[in-house]
């Protein structure tokens, strides 16, 4: 497996005073590495990610994208050997950086034209009524008649609970999280990944591997901003209720709006905005 984080030399530049100043020393900075997912050996999507709970991120990807339904639907999910020929040696090394899916048998195999235009993608030329109408026809765990209501402290405490857990994040800087918290509040499961839609797949990954779906009268926490691409990522794991450390885009307001999802925003210290469906949040 790769490593998540390695050191690297740096420049430090200080211009705080009359004449600037640098220095050398050494940083931390987040792993940033292709993962290709192969299903049945044809190569299906490449993605970019910092390596650590791979197996996870494949059952998430398939997952969101409507590819399996459940983790039964899976039945070898491995590395690929010798993925690359080592320049050095010219011998054939795993980098780890190729993972082969064989899906159960009556299970379609992805169409061809899916490979690399998954509907998630902001360049797929759909407009936002087609998307909506798109992922409402994929979706099997409809979140509309969840009736899990949640205090609004325990979803401003999220942040910082989820925070306490990203250890990577306090040695880079430079990765996302996100974490699926109970319907109690109580932290389930925190993937950190460079990129925000792997941390979420991690997280819908690790759900569904636990038998943890549909994720009934959860809430998943992201520690950026609330796409369309995050909120079908959380529709398609039946999470009722999806908060931001930042901003909502329009679409993820109006996908959440039209399918009874609670869209919290800008959940920070003791404030956050509400999107949609307020109603499922309690005030003293």
């Amino acid at each position: 497996m790769g490593r998540v984080t390695q050191r690297t030399k740096v420049t430090v530049v200080d211009v705080s005073g009359d004449r600037p100043t640098s220095r050398s020393r050494t940083d931390t900075v987040t792993v940033e590495e292709p993962l290709e997912l192969r299903v049945g050996g044809t190569p299906l999507t490449v993605t970019m990610r910092t390596p650590g709970h791979d197996i996870e991120l494949v059952h998430g990807f398939l997952l969101t994208e409507g590819i399996i339904r459940d983790a039964a639907d899976v039945s070898l999910a491995r590395y690929c050997e010798g993925a690359v020929v080592s320049g050095e040696s010219g011998f054939e090394e795993n980098t780890y950086n190729v993972i082969d899916v064989t899906l159960a048998p009556g299970v379609a195999q992805p169409a061809a034209e899916l490979a690399r235009n998954f509907f998630t993608s902001s360049s797929c030329g759909v407009c936002g009524k087609a998307s909506i109408e798109q992922l409402r026809a994929r979706t099997q765990w409809p979140v509309r008649d969840d009736a899990t209501s949640w205090p609004a402290a325990v979803i401003t405490a999220m942040p910082e609970r989820m925070r306490s857990e990203q250890r990577s994040f306090d040695k880079t800087g430079g990765l996302h999280a996100a974490g699926l918290f109970g319907p109690g509040g109580e932290l389930l499961a925190v993937r950190e990944d460079v990129g925000r839609h792997n941390a979420v797949d991690k997280v819908l990954g690790w759900a569904l591997l636990s038998g943890r779906l549909p994720a009934t009268g959860c809430v998943l926490m992201v520690s950026g901003r609330a796409s369309f691409e995050l909120t079908q990522k959380a529709l398609m794991g039946g999470v009722p209720c999806l908060a931001a450390v930042s901003a909502p885009s329009s679409l993820a307001v109006e996908t959440a709006s039209d399918a009874g999802m609670t869209l919290l925003g800008f959940v920070r210290g003791a404030t956050l905005n509400v999107y949609s469906r307020g109603d499922r949040l309690r005030f003293p």
